[in-house]
C-alpha cells in the first residue's frame, strides 16, 4: 500500500462491520486502522497523524459524540460519524459537535466511499489556504518548509525544519514523540526529538521557558499551535 495514499482510522465496537469497512476500505485504495472503542481510538491517535476518523456513534463509554467534541478542542482532523439514528436531530448535534459528515446505518458501501472522498478534497481545499502559518512576528511557509522573522529568513537545521515541518502538517494536533521521531529521521531517539523542540523553541518563542506556540502535552508529545 502506498503511504501517500489517505490514512483512515474506524472507529466502531462491532468487529464484524469494523473488518468488513476495512477490507472494504483498503479495496478501494485507503490505508485503514481500526479500533473498537473511544479508548483504543485515542492509543491509535497519539501516534499517527490520521488524515480522516469514520466514528460510530453508538459505542459503549464514551461514545463518538463525546470523542468527536473532545477531539475538536485540539485537532482538525475530518470525521465521519456513523450512527442507526435517523433523527435530524441527532444528525444536527453530531454536526454541531464538530463532524464533517454524517451517514445512517445501513449504508452503501459506495456512498460511503463517495462520503469519505468529498470530506478529503474539501479538507485539501482547506489546506492549500493554510500553507502560511503565523507565529507572532514569524510566519513559516509550510509548502517551503522556509520560516521568516518579518523578510528576514530564519536559518533551521535539517531536523529542526523536518520536525517544524511534522508539527504544521497538522496544526493545533497533538503528535506523539514516535511519529515525530520517525518523521525527522532520528532513528526512533525520542530524546532527540525533546533537544530539537528546545532549540525550535529558541528561535521561535518569545519565552522558551512557557511556550505560546511549540506547546508540550503531557504524555503524548507536542502540538504546533499557530496565531
Amino acid at each position: 500500500m502506498d503511504a501517500t495514499e489517505p490514512h483512515l482510522l474506524v472507529v466502531d465496537d462491532d468487529a464484524r462491520l469494523r473488518d468488513l469497512l476495512r477490507r472494504y476500505l483498503t479495496d478501494q485504495g485507503f490505508r485503514v486502522t481500526t479500533a473498537g472503542d473511544a479508548a483504543e481510538a485515542r492509543r491509535k491517535l497519539e501516534g499517527i497523524a490520521f488524515d480522516l476518523l469514520v466514528l460510530d456513534v453508538m459505542m459503549p463509554g464514551e461514545n463518538g459524540l463525546q470523542l468527536t467534541a473532545s477531539l475538536r478542542a485540539s485537532s482538525r482532523v475530518p470525521i465521519l460519524l456513523l450512527t442507526a439514528k435517523v433523527e435530524t436531530v441527532d444528525r444536527i448535534d453530531g454536526l454541531e459537535r464538530g463532524a464533517d459528515d454524517y451517514l445512517t446505518k445501513p449504508f452503501e458501501p459506495r456512498e460511503l466511499v463517495l462520503r469519505i472522498r468529498n470530506i478529503l478534497q474539501r479538507s485539501a481545499t482547506e489546506s492549500e489556504r493554510l500553507t502560511v502559518l503565523r507565529l507572532g512576528e514569524y510566519r513559516l511557509d509550510v509548502r517551503r518548509g522556509e520560516l521568516r522573522r518579518g523578510d528576514e529568513p530564519v536559518r533551521l537545521t535539517g531536523a529542526e525544519q523536518s520536525l517544524l515541518a511534522a508539527l504544521a502538517a497538522h496544526p493545533g494536533a497533538a503528535i506523539s514523540r514516535e511519529a515525530l521521531a520517525e518523521a525527522t529521521q532520528l532513528g526512533g531517539n525520542l530524546r532527540a526529538v525533546d533537544v530539537q523542540v528546545t532549540r525550535l523553541r529558541r528561535k521561535i518563542e518569545r519565552d522558551p521557558r512557557f511556550p505560546r506556540y511549540l506547546q508540550t502535552v503531557r504524555g503524548t508529545g507536542y502540538v504546533l499551535k499557530p496565531d
